[in-house]
């Protein structure tokens, strides 16, 4: 079973050779089996990669992230042909109903809210019974955007009526990093299922490739929050991101059980893909600690 992600975030020449990653850089050379791999993160625009490496990340099903000069993840490899039969997939993606579609967006929120409410409690805020109370008020397609009102609450009691989302700070930048890891996991998984990420359920914005992703990810935003939380004093480094990654094998509970957090998203994706499809019902992500 998969359970590496590997970092490159110096310049060097990856390139495959009899099932391994080969990294060389100066006149060292490491090897890795692919089957270790789960996710690869090229944190470096002086990554040189043989396009033979990339047909075989792609053919094992192997994440591989891209990251700008600004070290932020900007781009991703993903395969067409990841489910033998993702036609019949998509055609069922395109026609899930509007109904099912509003409700299991309902669900998502308040499970997403929930779970930011279990972190302000954790952290012994006051705003903790507010935010709880928004989850009994969210109607069929959060019609009232109680997500929003519940956020804005949730983000001043984490980091200060002062901290806005997506201003150019160190704490927003951590935030935004391993929301994208978050993001390119789950946007696999989909494609791993046979389906197509742009199709939403809620996220309909004719320029993101990610909608269904988006709408997928929000319970799992308060583990990326919570380490962020705890960790906001520290230089956003690479160190810093190295030890983010390492929260993708940490456990959590789902469906009563301990598995990692990669193989909940993995079980999470599918179980979820399967209630659109009416296989099964939701099953809900509510955050403990591992």
């Amino acid at each position: 079973m998969s359970f590496r992600t590997v970092v490159i975030s110096n310049p060097a020449k990856i390139s495959y050779k009899n099932r391994f990653l080969v990294v060389k850089q100066d006149m060292d050379e490491k090897y890795i089996h692919l089957s270790e791999i789960d996710t690869i993160i090229v944190d470096s625009i002086a990554v040189s990669i043989s396009s033979y490496l990339l047909k075989e990340l792609s053919d094992n099903k192997i994440n591989i992230i891209f990251c700008d000069e600004k070290h932020n993840p900007f781009g991703e490899l993903k395969s067409f042909y990841s489910k033998h039969n993702s036609s019949k997939k998509i055609l069922m993606q395109s026609n899930w109903s509007e109904v099912n579609k509003n409700k299991l967006w309902a669900l998502i929120v308040k499970n997403k809210i929930l779970n930011q409410a279990l972190l302000l409690n954790k952290i012994n805020s006051e705003s903790y019974n507010l935010v709880l109370s928004y989850v009994g008020e969210v109607k069929i397609d959060d019609k009232t955007n109680r997500e929003g009102h519940a956020a804005k609450v949730y983000f001043n009691s984490l980091f200060g009526k002062k901290f806005v989302r997506n201003n150019n700070d160190s704490i927003n930048a951590a935030l935004n990093y391993g929301y994208a890891i978050l993001l390119s996991t789950i946007s696999k998984e989909i494609v791993n299922n046979g389906y197509l990420t742009q199709l939403g359920i809620h996220h309909k914005n004719e320029f993101n490739e990610f909608n269904l992703a988006c709408d997928l990810m929000e319970p799992f935003r308060i583990i990326i929050d919570n380490f962020v939380y705890y960790n906001q004093t520290r230089e956003f480094d690479s160190s810093y991101k190295l030890d983010l990654l390492n929260i993708f094998n940490n456990k959590y509970n789902y469906d009563k059980k301990k598995f990692t957090l990669k193989d909940i998203l993995k079980l999470y994706v599918k179980n979820t893909l399967d209630v659109m499809d009416g296989e099964k019902e939701y099953e809900e992500f509510i955050f403990r600690e591992k």
